[in-house]
């Protein structure tokens, strides 16, 4: 594929800059692999994160010229030959050093979610559920935790609101939670006062960026925040609990 220029953001959180490299490109590489070839040919000390190399681990996050990406997973082949290809770090998270950004905030997010209750096994030692109800919360457990979807959230990237929101990947982890056929937890006032849903503004930005292609906003974001309108803001329903309390508690 001949030589490539990468635009490559080199710094820490005290400030930084671009600067260029020119390498050999082969047949079949993807970021990542010019990455490497760049800290092995001119920059030892370049800061990437990675594991897997097969998009799975969700380590190697990053934006490729402006758009959110894991570098495995984004070939060469799809750049124009003449294309500048402009690598940097996420940006909704503090930057460690060049393409690392401390995402270590997303961990406190989900030590704040209650695990997983279910309810006792049936009188034969078994739990039952539809195969439909299963499916339905299947596609949640696909995330791999690259947290694109929590990079372009407008909540968190453009309003900072991090102490109010846990972003649209704990909405998922919420809403396989909230939709399994066996949990019993009730987590919907959470939901609605502690984890922010009603700051989401369905923009679809976060499925857009999914790279396990989860529809994070239709599946997930929405029914949540249809479940806490429904006991939050639902007249009839309101006037129900008020007049049977004992029987909608």
């Amino acid at each position: 594929m001949g030589k490539r220029t990468f635009r490559v953001w080199r710094g820490d959180k005290d400030g930084g800059r671009f600067e260029e490299y020119s390498i050999d490109v082969d047949q079949g590489m993807v970021v990542l692999d010019c990455i490497h070839r760049i800290q092995a040919l001119h920059a030892n000390d370049l800061a990437c994160r990675w594991n897997c190399k097969a998009g799975k681990c969700g380590s190697c996050s990053m934006e490729i010229n402006g758009k959110p990406r894991l570098s495995c997973m984004t070939r060469m082949n799809t750049f124009k030959d003449d294309e500048v290809i402009t690598v940097q770090p996420i940006k909704s998270f503090p930057l460690i050093k060049d393409l690392v950004a401390d995402v270590s905030w997303n961990y406190e997010q989900n030590k704040k979610i209650a695990p997983f209750k279910p309810r006792p096994k049936d009188s034969d030692g078994n739990w039952r559920m539809r195969q439909r109800d299963v499916e339905r919360v299947q596609e949640f457990r696909k995330c791999i935790e690259c947290y694109l979807c929590q990079n372009v959230c407008h909540v968190l990237r453009d309003h900072d609101r991090k102490d109010q929101f846990v972003g649209p990947r704990f909405m998922i982890r919420l809403a396989s939670l909230e939709m399994h056929p066996l949990d019993t937890e009730d987590r919907i006032p959470k939901i609605k006062d502690e984890y922010g849903a009603g700051l989401c503004n369905i923009t679809k930005c976060c499925t857009q960026v999914c790279p396990e292609h989860i529809q994070i906003t239709d599946n997930g974001i929405i029914p949540l925040k249809e479940r806490v309108v429904s006991r939050y803001y639902d007249p009839i329903l309101w006037l129900i609990r008020k007049i049977f309390p004992k029987k909608n508690k």
